[in-house]
């Protein structure tokens, strides 16, 4: 049987054009957009003619007809470079683009896939102001009127809301029935009475834009419901889960970066007339950084497989996003304590590190979420 980290040949090239890319392309503009505040546009554009954008989406649709787990390979290793990048990629390959190809109908899938695999950005707007972990105490609303819904409310903290032309939007269509009215839409970025909002000033993640959306008697189609009207509450759980395999995988590389950073400044700082990697101590804090970094890659990896080969994997994703969250937070501080004072200033590469891996722990589901749903398996 092959080792959860022995990689297909076919896996292997991919893999390393993404580290390639990540290295080449988007490591020399990381300070730069995390001081702007903003990703690159040409650098999303070169994700798209990669196939970045597009990575499960079939080939008919001008996707890459790839897998899941190329997904999370993507985002591992443009993460371990840029976190930002990370979870651009993210949204659009396991959130977006997954829920069209599980949900979508053929016209949905024709319409929308070949642009999501092209050169139109998508955004995934679940959260509110009161509903948090809460995810279906929503209060914007979606009230049927002949061929269309007319969509109200306000969402917060959307993920690419500012580079997105399409948006996964959900809202309620029956208040009176609580989550069983919550109801999937496509909503495109031009359709009258939509409005991207403010854009928020963030710790960490600073080039991915995280903004408020304004619907204000927003018409929606009826042909772009995504699945049954009632029926959202569905999409947005399970495809919560499987994205939370990738946010474990944005944090592998985060801790990956942190470790590697940190490795090569243990190599060639000195004190005390010798390297600091030459010290027990910091040999030590080096090896339990790349141990902890390994179990959370086999949980992840873990996790991933066992969704590509139509398996039951909500726990084990769970315990992916929660062990990788804890674990890199752990890798980016030990990183900044291997750097000294230098770690916390804006010129040393873990510092950044430190501040992005922080969200890690909180959306799509905080740790705690994940410890509830690893424990009700248990006491199932």
């Amino acid at each position: 049987m092959t080792p959860l980290t022995v990689l297909s040949e076919e896996d292997a090239l991919f893999r390393d054009s993404v580290r390639a890319f990540a290295r080449e392309r988007v490591g020399p503009h990381v300070r730069a957009m995390d001081e702007a505040g903003a990703f690159r546009p040409e650098l999303l554009r070169q994700m798209f003619a990669l196939g970045l954008m597009g990575i499960e989406v079939p080939e008919e649709y001008g996707g890459q007809g790839g897998t899941f787990f190329q997904c999370v390979l993507a985002v591992e290793e443009l993460s371990a470079v840029d976190a930002s990048a990370g979870v651009i990629c993210d949204v659009q390959n396991t959130i977006v683009n997954n829920a069209i190809l599980r949900w979508g109908n053929a016209d949905q899938k024709q319409r929308y896939l070949s642009r999501l695999a092209r050169d139109t950005t998508g955004s995934y707007a679940l959260s509110e102001a009161g509903s948090g972990s809460d995810a279906f105490a929503l209060a914007t609303t979606a009230v049927e009127s002949e061929d269309c819904f007319v969509l109200n409310g306000r969402k917060l903290w959307i993920t690419n809301a500012a580079e997105a032309g399409v948006f996964l939007l959900f809202a309620n269509a029956n208040p009176g029935a609580g989550y069983r009215g919550i109801t999937a839409f496509l909503v495109e970025r031009e359709f009258p009475g939509f409005k991207v909002g403010r854009k928020e000033d963030k710790l960490g993640l600073r080039a991915s834009s995280t903004c408020e959306l304004i619907l204000e008697d927003c018409r929606v189609p009826k042909s772009n419901v995504v699945g049954e009207v009632g029926k959202g509450y569905k999409i947005a759980i399970e495809t919560l889960n499987e994205g939370r395999i990738a946010i474990g995988a944005q944090m592998i590389g985060l801790a990956r970066g942190a470790l590697q950073a940190a490795t090569a400044y243990a190599r060639q700082r000195k004190q005390f007339g010798k390297t600091i990697g030459e010290f027990q101590a910091v040999q030590f804090t080096l090896a339990k950084m790349a141990a902890e970094i390994e179990a959370a890659r086999l949980l992840v990896y873990n996790a991933a497989r066992l969704r590509d080969g139509g398996h039951a994997f909500v726990t084990e994703a769970a315990m992916a996003k929660y062990f990788s969250a804890e674990i890199a937070e752990r890798a980016a501080s030990q990183a900044i304590e291997i750097f000294g004072g230098i770690g916390i200033t804006k010129d040393c590469p873990a510092e950044k590190f430190y501040r992005d891996v922080k969200i890690g722990r909180i959306y799509e589901g905080t740790t705690n979420m994940q410890l509830m749903t690893i424990a009700k398996k248990l006491l199932a």
